[in-house]
């Protein structure tokens, strides 16, 4: 019976006796003070240590998404609920319940998009086949390609830094390449014949370091969520210290267009996104 009861959480995670804690097997005090917190995120998610330049890569994708300014959603939602008098921890909850697949989940969609290319060129295809067919059946299901375009940014300015250190790790042979070669691939299919440009985003750049360095698509969208919490915790502390009360999402001088029932019904909806070809990015 008791066996039985040890085994309902059964976990290779964490060994926790009376004076004992190891995560992954290594005593938390050979730990602490030896290793970084994003080490610990590669130790905790994965099983073992990173290398350096490993961790060195993942930690320049999860800078780089920190925060993107008051009208990403959850960082809206976040500053907002912190006026309501919830605490940090609701607050912060609050932003992050609504990273999902329109907002925060393009990265990692972008990382299952590149994973099957990559698959799709190892089954003897060529990049620009394996690239045009996996985003051909992704287009028959989505509208935009995650990873791509953006609302705000011509090119995202977090872009091109990102890559250049992945291709410094290629050449260092920290990691294959076969991702990057794939995102570059879908961005020169995407931009043919187009005059405005739709170049990779945040999402497309951070999922092609999450992707070579073999995290699988679900962790893309959780390391992104730990990245954002980072800004949704800024956030929500500033509007905290200003004092404000049940600050709502415009100012309280202007008032909600008010639609009789058939306007409502007749008002057509503008698309949350655009960009043509490129997703509209997480933010």
């Amino acid at each position: 019976m008791s066996a039985s009861v040890a085994d309902w959480w059964a976990t290779s995670i964490c060994r926790m006796e009376p004076g004992v804690v190891e995560l992954r097997g290594i005593p938390i005090q050979d730990l602490i003070g030896t290793t970084g917190l994003v080490p610990m995120i590669w130790l905790m998610t994965r099983g073992t240590l990173p290398d350096p330049r490993e961790a060195a890569l993942l930690e320049a994708a999860m800078v780089a998404a920190v925060d993107h300014g008051p009208q990403a959603p959850s960082i809206a939602i976040a500053r907002m609920a912190a006026t309501c008098g919830v605490g940090l921890n609701s607050a912060m909850a609050s932003g992050i319940n609504v990273l999902g697949d329109s907002h925060g989940g393009a990265g990692e969609q972008c990382v299952e998009l590149l994973t099957e290319i990559v698959r799709l060129e190892s089954t003897g295809l060529s990049l620009t086949d394996a690239t045009n067919q996996a985003v051909g059946e992704l287009r028959t299901k989505v509208r935009f390609v995650p990873g791509f375009g953006h609302r705000f940014h011509p090119v995202d300015p977090r872009r091109d830094p990102l890559l250049t250190l992945v291709d410094h790790a290629v050449t260092d042979g920290v990691v294959a390449g076969k991702h990057i070669r794939a995102a570059r691939t879908v961005e020169t299919l995407l931009n043919t014949n187009r005059t405005k440009p739709v170049p990779m985003n945040i999402d497309g750049a951070t999922a092609v370091i999450y992707a070579e360095l073999g995290f699988p698509p679900p962790l893309a969208r959780g390391l992104f969520v730990l990245s954002r919490s980072i800004g949704i915790l800024a956030h929500a502390w500033e509007e905290t210290t200003q004092g404000r009360r049940n600050k709502g999402p415009i100012p309280p001088t202007i008032l909600p267009t008010y639609l009789t029932d058939q306007a409502a019904r007749s008002s057509p909806r503008q698309p949350a996104e655009s960009g043509g070809a490129g997703a509209g990015p997480t933010l």
